[in-house]
């Protein structure tokens, strides 16, 4: 794929609430490239923090926490696996520890709940995806893919959300641009 047909996604469209009637983030990026972005989540409730998890939003291990777990795909086909944390304080009792769509997206429901991002962290790694993630991005065996770990804080500096996100390396182009001063 060369570098004017690559896809180049950038983060910032999925770290802000979204105005009321506006599609998601990535439905509304997909369109904008011809295309048609979906989102299946395949499981949602409270869960214990897993390490990785614990550590991103500053709990213990074990500690409840409300678990998103998605497929993006793009015109049906598989292109990322999601799974978004939220502490269970924030998100147990509301939509976000449910299967249905939430209109405008997580992010502008953490809004109305009074917890909006304003500062984010994102590692992003490559390793070798294991066999389930293999089998639900559709990959072959030599190839990588990209896991990208991502916290979003709040003004008080608390975690509120925790996204592990993990999709074929040759696919994606990710671009972070970065203001200074």
């Amino acid at each position: 794929m060369s570098d004017d047909s690559a896809w180049v996604s950038v983060s910032m469209p999925y770290l802000l609430p979204r105005e009321q009637g506006r599609p998601d983030a990535w439905a509304e990026e997909a369109a904008a490239r011809g295309g048609k972005g979906s989102q299946r989540i395949v499981h949602a409730g409270e869960v214990p923090a897993p390490e990785d998890v614990a550590g991103l939003l500053g709990l213990t291990v074990g500690e409840a926490v409300v678990v998103r777990r998605r497929v993006i795909e793009l015109d049906g086909v598989p292109c990322e696996l999601t799974d978004t944390y939220y502490p269970a304080s924030i998100a147990a009792g509301t939509r976000l520890a449910g299967t249905a769509k939430i209109p405008g997206g997580a992010v502008t429901l953490l809004a109305s709940l009074g917890h909006v991002g304003v500062k984010v962290r994102e590692d992003v790694t490559a390793r070798m995806p294991d066999a389930a993630e293999r089998e639900a991005l559709r990959m072959g065996g030599d190839e990588p893919v990209l896991r990208i770990a991502r916290v979003t804080l709040d003004g008080d500096g608390r975690p509120v959300q925790a996204d592990l996100m993990t999709m074929p390396a040759h696919r994606q182009r990710l671009r972070y641009e970065i203001a200074i001063g």
